[in-house]
């Protein structure tokens, strides 16, 4: 990067690639787990996979964004997905291939991917 002209287009890409929107309450968020921990057990493959995957279904109504540590690092990575009038679900030793069904059964579809959970780790 060598102008100001450039990190402009790289601002914007990086936008337009977390899918920074306004939400009116109706949104489905999905929050990656991106601390050191998520990172180095390979959450950026999962993140960028979901990213592709809402782009490919068309879906205006999911965000997804990154946080710091969810605190089960011994998990990771962890995705937490957030619908409006719906518990908190939280996946578990993601890979890019659960996030690929994630997002068919779970957002698309409505159906909670129980394998993938938490609880299913934890019980």
């Amino acid at each position: 990067m060598k102008s100001l002209a450039e990190l402009e287009v790289i601002r914007e890409r990086t936008k337009k690639k977390i899918n920074v929107s306004e939400s009116d309450g109706n949104d489905i968020r999905v929050v990656v787990g991106m601390a050191t921990c998520g990172i180095a057990a390979g959450a950026r493959p999962v993140y960028d996979m979901l990213i592709e995957e809402v782009e490919k279904h068309n879906l205006h109504n999911v965000s997804i964004t990154q946080t710091g540590c969810i605190g089960i690092c011994q998990l990771e990575p962890v995705v937490e997905i957030y619908a409006p009038g719906k518990e908190k679900v939280t996946y578990v030793k993601m890979t890019p291939e659960k996030a690929r069904r994630i997002v068919t059964d779970h957002i698309v579809n409505d159906t909670i991917v129980a394998e993938y959970t938490v609880g299913s780790v934890v019980e």
